[in-house]
C-alpha cells in the first residue's frame, strides 16, 4: 500500500469500519492496538486508521512521530513472528491521521503477546466483521496450515467422516463437540480430523464469538 492516494483514504472512512478497516481516536493502549494488527494479518489484512472516531469524524493526532512509534513498537515487541506495517500520514485540512496498512500475513499464524501473572501468553486473532476476535485452537491450527511453507495434507474420508458430512446436511452446522459425539471420539481427535477436512477445503469454518461452527463446502 505504498502512496495510497487521498481520495481512497477518504473513501475507507466514509465506508466505515468493516473487516478490513479499524478506526482508532488515539493510541492509548499498546495491546488494543497490537491485537488489531494480528487480526488484520491472520485474516485478508486491513487498514488501521488513527485520528477517526468509530463514527468516521476525523479528530486528527498530536504527534505523527509518536503515533508512528508506538504502531512499530507494537508490531515488533507485542507480536510474536513481529509485522512489518505500511505506514502513511494524510492531511485533512489543518489535521492529520496515521493511515496503518497491514498485509495478510504469508507466516500465519501471528500472536498477540500477554504478560498474565509474570507468564508470556500467547493468543492469536482474527478479523470477523468489524470486530478483532481470539482464534479457536482450531482456527489457530487452521491459520498456520495457510502459511506459505505449510506441507500439504492428504486426508481420508472413512465412515466417520461420511457420518458426519450426513449429519451436517442435515443440520446445516455442526461443531468439534457434535463430531465427538456422533462418532464416539475425543474432542481431541474430532478436532485434528475436522482441521484437515479444513484444510483440504471439504469443510467451511465459520467463527464468531458464540464459537466456530462448520459447513459443507
Amino acid at each position: 500500500m505504498p502512496n495510497i492516494s487521498l481520495k481512497k483514504v477518504k473513501e475507507l472512512i466514509e465506508a466505515g469500519e468493516s473487516s478490513m478497516v479499524e478506526f482508532k481516536r488515539k493510541i492509548l493502549h499498546p495491546d488494543k492496538i497490537a491485537k488489531e494488527i494480528v487480526a488484520f494479518a491472520n485474516s485478508k489484512g486491513g487498514y488501521l486508521i488513527v485520528g477517526v472516531d468509530d463514527n468516521g469524524e476525523i479528530y486528527g493526532i498530536d504527534s505523527e512521530k509518536y503515533e508512528i512509534e508506538a504502531i512499530n513498537n507494537c508490531c515488533n515487541f507485542l507480536i510474536d513472528p513481529p509485522i512489518t506495517p505500511e505506514i502513511d500520514i494524510k492531511y485533512f485540512g489543518k489535521k492529520y491521521i496515521v493511515v496503518c496498512y497491514i498485509k495478510e500475513s504469508e507466516i500465519k499464524p501471528h500472536y498477540l503477546i500477554k504478560i498474565e501473572n509474570e507468564q508470556r501468553r500467547l493468543q492469536a486473532y482474527i478479523r470477523v466483521g468489524e470486530k478483532s476476535i481470539p482464534a479457536s485452537k482450531e482456527m489457530t491450527k487452521i491459520l498456520a496450515g495457510q502459511g506459505k511453507f505449510s506441507k500439504p495434507i492428504t486426508i481420508y474420508i472413512g465412515d466417520k467422516e461420511k457420518r458426519y458430512f450426513e449429519f451436517l446436511e442435515k443440520n446445516e452446522r455442526g461443531s468439534v463437540n457434535d463430531f465427538a459425539k456422533l462418532v464416539n471420539i475425543s474432542k481431541q481427535r474430532a478436532r485434528r480430523i475436522i482441521v484437515n477436512l479444513v484444510r483440504a477445503d471439504v469443510l467451511a469454518i465459520h467463527c464468531d464469538n458464540g464459537g466456530d461452527y462448520y459447513t459443507l463446502k
